[in-house]
Parts: structure tokens; C-alpha cells; sequence
């Protein structure tokens, strides 16, 4: 992940030749960070729903609603 990061934060420098804010950065950085969890508790939600364990505890683990994991396949 450090090395995505880093990546990231070259390309960012060089497409915005330096201009751009660091808080911007750090704000996507987290919107992705925020992405990769949601995705993790959504694969989670899933292995527990093959498990047959109730939505209700599901959502209580992941912090998905009810209504997210209904959905679910």
C-alpha cells in the first residue's frame, strides 16, 4: 500500500506540476482508504451470509446496513 502511495503522489506531482494542494491529496488518499474498507466488509458480509448467520448480526460486524446486505449475492 505504501508503494501505491507513493506512486500516486509522483504522478499527482507531476501532472500538477507542484500546484496542487496537499489536502486535496489526503482527501482522496482517504476517499480510497474509506473504498478499500467498504469493499472488505462487503466481501465479508457475503462470506457470512454464505454461512447463513442473520443479516441483523451481519450488519452489526461490518457496519452495513440492513438494506446493503439484503442485497447481497
Amino acid at each position: 500500500m505504501d508503494e501505491i502511495n507513493r506512486i500516486f503522489d509522483t504522478e499527482v506531482e507531476k501532472l500538477s506540476r507542484g500546484t496542487i494542494d496537499m489536502g486535496i491529496i489526503e482527501t482522496v488518499k482517504q476517499q480510497e482508504r474509506n473504498k478499500g474498507k467498504r469493499e472488505e466488509a462487503v466481501a465479508i458480509a457475503r462470506e457470512m451470509k454464505k454461512d447463513g448467520l442473520p443479516n441483523s448480526q451481519i450488519a452489526k460486524f461490518t457496519k452495513l446496513s440492513l438494506k446493503e446486505i439484503e442485497k447481497l449475492k
